[in-house]
């Protein structure tokens, strides 16, 4: 963990990295996204969940798909998509006792909406620690892992590559952030897409808990 006492910009992504993906809060989503396409595009829900998948990994999100192939409303499918219950998760107080104890800028960098961003951080009880969200809609609809994406966040909160550290639950989406001089971590899970080139060498940490890498971090400075 050589020099990440001396990182000055934090970006964390939201879905699967700042709660577990084993909550199957994303789960929730997945269906909505399936339901959303079953009736704009009129097909089951068989092929809608055929056509989700296919744009997901052809473009980036099923949204960008979407956008692509057919006139669809982004802002009515985000707040359609992202309208979930995430009642059953729990605060994380290890979370938020680490986070408070960086002094230093934190931001979220999502593909999906602020909106669920807000949902999700304030259900954790970390709402109040970011300095910043930047989320599909301040990106113009392009995703990660397009680098046009990150190149957004870093002139919208004036940030310093080479000082800053990137987490992200899909390893491949931590390329783009490396090529730009970003330090990275990778949040260890088994869903297959998330771990394929977890083993590249833009990955340049990994860690199966958050709390406990960035505790690891504040002991850094500490000392």
């Amino acid at each position: 963990m050589k020099n990440l006492e001396n990182i000055k910009f934090f970006i964390f992504d939201l879905d699967n990295t700042l709660y577990s993906g084993q909550t199957k809060v994303f789960d929730k989503i997945d269906k909505k996204m399936s339901a959303y396409i079953s009736k704009k595009l009129n097909v089951d829900l068989i092929s809608a969940k055929e056509i989700q998948k296919k744009y997901f990994f052809e473009y980036g999100t099923t949204l960008r798909g979407l956008q692509k192939n057919f006139a669809i409303d982004p802002y009515e499918y985000l707040k359609y998509c992202h309208d979930i219950d995430v009642s059953f998760l729990k605060k994380d107080l290890a979370l938020r006792e680490e986070l408070i104890k960086i002094k230093e800028k934190k931001y979220i960098f999502t593909n999906s909406s602020n909106a669920h961003a807000q949902n999700i951080t304030k259900q954790l009880g970390i709402q109040d620690l970011f300095d910043g969200i930047h989320d599909i809609v301040d990106a113009d609809f392009i995703p990660k892992p397009s680098i046009e994406a990150y190149i957004k966040i870093i002139k919208k909160f004036d940030i310093n590559p080479k000082k800053t550290l990137f987490i992200e639950d899909i390893a491949k989406n931590l390329e783009p952030a490396y090529s730009l001089g970003m330090k990275t971590v990778w949040l260890e899970n088994k869903n297959i897409f998330a771990a394929k080139h977890s083993n590249e060498p833009y990955v340049n940490y990994k860690t199966k808990v958050l709390s406990d890498f960035l505790k690891q971090i504040n002991m850094l400075k500490e000392n």
